[in-house]
């Protein structure tokens, strides 16, 4: 298998509503799921307030840090809003009406639907990519390796497809479950002589909770399946030895 170069995104989930817990995000789920099938491993999420500085200062620091980031939320029509203008001025960039993004708003609304909240949709760095919606018309947009969504996660759902061309991934992140029906102290010794052989496995144990009993999900996460199966191979092992029960999954 040729070797790619990994490849590091950042994820800034914006909004006071998510902080105060009024709405939950999903929107991170949606978003590792999608850059793990393109080969980029999210490495940060930070959730920020809807605040000016907050977006700059973070912005300018996570794109410096990962090859991608994308910010959700805060590119509606209401007064707060500020999204678009904040991640302007991190780059020092002329903010405004942009030319597309205001031809695509003003066909998508009826005649006189098109008012001021709306217009702001279309304000962004004047010069940047835009991300199509082809949910609610309002467009995402880029600059540089920023991708700035919407918040509602059906129409940042709607939209990701559409910019997966636009980014450079390494080997897909592939992965396979074990569930066992155990706690995680009688695992985690071997566990972890089995963590310390594959150092380019990703090894996780999540402990469920599943018609009245106790189990653990271990997650195998890496790009090379034959990996995997070393791994997989070693922990059926001492699945074997501990008597250890394997529950298949639901």
């Amino acid at each position: 298998m040729e070797n790619k170069k990994e490849i590091f995104a950042g994820i800034i989930i914006i909004g006071n509503e998510i902080l105060s817990g009024r709405t939950q995000d999903t929107n991170t789920s949606t978003l590792s799921i999608w850059l793990n099938s393109l080969g980029i491993k999210v490495q940060e999420v930070r959730v920020i307030p809807d605040t000016e500085e907050t977006i700059i200062k973070t912005v300018n620091e996570l794109r410096k840090k990962y090859n991608y980031i994308f910010t959700t939320g805060g590119i509606g029509p209401t007064h707060d809003d500020i999204t678009a203008s904040s991640v302007s001025k991190a780059f020092n960039l002329t903010y405004g009406p942009h030319k597309e993004a205001m031809s695509i708003l003003e066909k998508y609304y009826k005649p006189g639907e098109f008012n001021e909240g709306r217009k702001k949709m279309a304000c962004m760095p004047t010069d940047a990519n835009l991300i199509l919606n082809p949910t609610s018309g309002a467009p995402g947009f880029n600059v540089e390796n920023v991708f700035c969504l919407p918040g509602v996660p059906s129409i940042l759902k709607s939209m990701i497809g559409g910019i997966s061309h636009k980014l450079i991934g390494g080997n897909p992140i592939l992965s396979q479950t074990i569930n066992l029906r155990t706690v995680e102290s009688e695992i985690a010794k071997s566990l972890s002589e089995v963590q310390t052989k594959n150092k380019d496995v990703d090894i996780g144990s999540y402990p469920f909770f599943r018609a009245g009993k106790l189990g653990v999900a271990i997650v195998l996460r890496s790009s090379d399946q034959n990996k995997i199966d070393q791994c997989n191979s070693e922990i059926q092992n001492f699945i074997k030895e501990k008597n250890i029960e394997v529950v298949e999954k639901e």
